[in-house]
């Protein structure tokens, strides 16, 4: 036998029937906590201001970027060496 009901409650509804929380004033803090530390943060996601960051590793992280791939490169056109030499 298969019984089907079909229940129309709101959200709020609910949770009191089955007795769980209210966490609505939990929920609204979180969110207005989170929407400040955006508004606070955002102009560290300017281009702008990521291109700053990138640029403060200098000169030095662009040269080490380069010899890996450089390195990278090489690999590519000499695969693994077998300890075969061609003669």
């Amino acid at each position: 036998m298969k019984v089907t009901f079909d229940i129309e409650c709101t959200p709020e509804e609910a949770r009191a029937f089955l007795g769980l929380p209210d966490v609505q004033p939990l929920n609204d803090f979180m969110v207005e906590q989170m929407r400040k530390r955006v508004e606070a943060n955002i102009h560290s996601m300017k281009p702008e201001e990521i291109m700053k960051s990138w640029s403060s590793m200098g000169v030095h992280a662009q040269d080490q970027f380069m010899k890996l791939m450089q390195t990278a490169a090489q690999a590519s056109l000499n695969p693994f060496n077998t300890g075969k030499t061609d003669k």
